[in-house]
């Protein structure tokens, strides 16, 4: 097991944050006292910021190990992440991540998992797992081939017959780099321009999801400083070998479905019931790039939740 520890600053949320055009209330360093009830006391960590860190280090571990190289060999294209939210990050506050020793299946298809946890002062923040695999693990069976051409719709609009609302972004190496820098990982790993290495990390394309979320919410007229949501969890399936392709000005279509709210989907047996978006990110002929399930809760009913325990 690989234990080491972390400290964002405040300048490290400002960077991922506007990297990756996420205005949540939550993260700005004024604005998160205009949210009701907000029990943080001050703006937190992103946690596409959190997958950023977990990515980096797995991978420096993978290296270290030469586990890379299995990857490699057997063309184990998806990198998939299982991360469920259990506390938040502060900035100035050391958290542990801890990397727990890969474990290596066979059955049915290779497979390399570890798991992973964030601590802080000794509490959990996080906990989940990475594993490398040759299919996706996640919303592997919903077919995209047949949507129509995503070129002839605006941005922020809905794909008419459907379930997809559609937002448009364009990859942009500077941004990449700040959210890189942002998330504590080392950004020469990934660009130098020099020796022409260009390589997108799996979290960042990812972490724009968050940003397409918000906008239709704000199309939806949610009030985000009186309803504030808050994620309990994500899965993300990206396909490695389009990742690699990806360069600069590249545009991204983001596809988000908010599946209809259910008494059977809720957050661990509370009754409180969790918004689930499925969503996907599509480059050039709209092959699919990464796939991800966003699992959402009203803070508000979290903290009443809390309450009725004491």
């Amino acid at each position: 097991m690989l234990e080491q520890q972390f400290v964002f600053n405040q300048i490290h949320i400002e960077a991922a944050r506007n990297a990756s055009d996420d205005f949540n209330l939550f993260h700005d360093k004024r604005k998160w006292l205009q949210i009701t009830h907000n029990p943080f006391k001050g703006p937190i960590v992103l946690g596409f910021q959190l997958n950023a860190l977990i990515e980096y280090q797995i991978r420096l571990f993978r290296e270290a190990n030469h586990e890379d190289k299995i990857i490699e060999e057997n063309r184990l294209r998806y990198s998939n992440y299982q991360i469920t939210f259990v506390n938040a990050v502060r900035p100035d506050n050391p958290i542990q991540l801890q990397i727990k020793k890969t474990l290596i299946k066979t059955i049915p298809d290779l497979t390399l998992t570890n798991r992973v946890m964030i601590k802080a002062k000794d509490k959990t923040v996080l906990i989940g797992y990475k594993k490398e695999t040759p299919k996706p693990l996640f919303l592997a069976d919903i077919d995209l081939s047949k949507l129509p051409n995503l070129n002839e719709f605006a941005d922020r609009s809905k794909i008419p017959d459907t379930p997809f609302f559609l937002k448009k972004k364009y990859m942009n190496n500077g941004n990449a780099k700040n959210f890189l820098s942002g998330s504590l990982a080392e950004q020469s790993d990934y660009f130098d321009e020099i020796d022409g290495l260009v390589q997108y990390p799996e979290s960042f394309p990812c972490s724009l999801t968050s940003g397409a979320l918000m906008e239709k919410a704000l199309l939806e007229q949610h009030d985000f400083k009186r309803n504030p949501m808050v994620y309990t969890s994500h899965e993300l399936s990206i396909d490695r070998e389009l990742l690699r392709e990806l360069k600069s000005h590249d545009q991204l279509m983001i596809l988000v479905h908010q599946l209809p709210e259910s008494n059977t989907v809720t957050l661990n047996k509370t009754g409180i019931r969790l918004r689930v978006y499925d969503c996907f990110g599509l480059i050039k002929d709209q092959q699919v790039l990464f796939r991800a399930k966003m699992r959402l809760a009203p803070l508000e009913e979290i903290l009443n939740n809390l309450n009725r325990k004491k």
